[in-house]
């Protein structure tokens, strides 16, 4: 798109627009619009006549000596900015881009270097969220991680730790009967997510080779010299976003996802200790799965509002005590083990059953959740009415398959999928599963780096 399409579109749409897009002229003016990088995205003051280049953005840099950023690529709670309940907010612009492989196998040492000094030069160049800051308004920097699928692997001649739960997509989405499902082809995945979109945008564009310096530091590497890149995956979330993105008029003003309510309550989320790997050649890292989901919104919104509050959440939650998107619950879901139970006759006293309801269902022993999401950005969509990324980490993905699984379970017979929480209302169009390294071994791993 050329910039002069760009002219007339208000500021917070064209961000949204701009990430959609991508490209040197949708960074362009994407930086136009964020140019004084301490305001609000897309509300900047301080946009200029003359463009800001990508090379002299004004947007806090990361530290210098790197050895200080947590050695998890997934260690994002202690940089996401907090709602004034407590739960973390994810960054509202997100973007997932995809690769293939192209260099040598095994992997040069040129080659890790080329990859690592690309991956470094961006942590410098931004900081990482809030920066720590537990007080921030807006996550200024970048959170992102890079993961290796099962084909990336599948080079080498050595397998991966017997411990390490790496299954295939294709295996996944045959285990849960999602047939119109389609296994993601990409060798890697990289998760962008910052609350300003140029900061996607401008490493999208490092990644491809096409920016020699991004925010006052030179990039360093040679990303694009082995990965050729094969798809990508922009979306947005957040108070007001699904509203303005979505041209479906039954979403209210402030609703932070498509479906009403928002998510990611303290207690829905496994700590990112329990999804971490204590041991063996990839300690401090975790498992991926990265999906694409359609949404059925006019059904959805044909359920009156204590229908969508009780298959949001449960057969205990009513209106007045969630409120309109899900804020008057405070930190936390609220969802107990009694919830869970005697299914069947919570199913016949209220006609339906909750998706917070059920899923709870696959927690642990101590009742503490298997998956840790890491977005669920919407997106319009051609083919539904609204369309999803839903990127989780967790331990293995047999955690993933579970909690979906308890997702699936109608709960009980009396009951048909459309009156048991979000099941009928979202089709599953593409999964694809990664093994997230430690920052040290995200550099071209191979399947035993130990051993090299």
């Amino acid at each position: 798109m050329s910039r002069d399409r760009f002219d007339a579109i208000p500021r917070r749409q064209l961000v949204r627009s701009a990430v959609a897009i991508g490209g040197a002229s949708a960074l362009s003016a994407c930086l136009n619009v964020e140019s004084g990088a301490s305001n609000a995205p897309g509300n900047s003051t301080n946009a200029t006549d003359s463009d800001p280049s990508p090379e002299d953005q004004n947007y806090p840099k990361g530290p210098e000596d790197l050895s200080t950023l947590p050695e998890r690529q997934h260690a994002w709670n202690a940089y996401l900015r907090r709602a004034p309940s407590g739960n973390t907010s994810l960054p509202e612009q997100q973007l997932v881009l995809f690769y293939e492989y192209t260099g040598s196998v095994p992997p040069t040492t040129a080659e890790r270097a080329a990859v690592e000094d690309t991956f470094k030069s961006i942590e410098r160049a931004y900081q990482r969220g809030t920066g720590g800051d537990t007080g921030a308004t807006w996550a200024r920097g970048l959170l992102f991680m890079l993961g290796y699928a099962p084909t990336y692997f599948d080079r080498f001649d050595e397998s991966l730790p017997a411990d390490v739960d790496l299954q295939r997509p294709a295996d996944v989405i045959d285990r849960l009967g999602e047939d119109e499902a389609t296994p993601e082809e990409a060798d890697v995945a990289i998760l962008l997510n910052s609350d300003f979109g140029g900061i996607p945008l401008s490493v999208e564009e490092v990644l491809n080779g096409n920016l020699d310096a991004i925010n006052g530091v030179t990039v360093e590497g040679d990303f694009a010299s082995v990965f050729e890149q094969i798809g990508r995956r922009p979306a947005v979330v957040g108070r007001g976003n699904p509203a303005a993105e979505l041209d479906h008029p039954k979403i209210r003003e402030e609703s932070p996802l498509s479906m009403g309510f928002k998510s990611g309550f303290d207690d829905s989320n496994a700590p990112e200790d329990a999804v971490t790997f204590e041991d063996g050649p990839f300690a401090g890292g975790t498992t991926q799965l990265v999906s694409r989901l359609g949404i059925d919104l006019d059904s959805w919104y044909e359920l009156d509002d204590q229908a969508q509050v009780t298959q949001m959440f449960g057969t205990s939650y009513d209106e007045e005590q969630v409120g309109d998107t899900a804020e008057d619950l405070g930190a936390h879901s609220g969802i107990t083990e009694e919830n869970t139970e005697n299914l069947d006759e919570k199913a016949e006293a209220h006609g339906r059953l909750g998706h917070t309801q059920k899923t709870a269902r696959a927690r642990d022993d101590s009742f503490v959740p298997k998956i840790l999401r890491r977005s669920e950005g919407n997106v319009s969509d051609p083919e539904h009415d609204a369309g999803m990324n839903f990127t989780s980490v967790q331990h293995g993905i047999e955690e993933f398959v579970a909690t979906r699984e308890a997702m699936n379970d109608l709960g009980s017979d009396d009951i048909d999928a459309h009156h048991s929480g979000i099941v009928d209302f979202l089709t599953v169009e593409r999964r694809g599963t990664y093994l997230i390294p430690p920052r040290s071994k995200r550099a071209l791993p191979s399947p035993q780096p130990d051993g090299e």
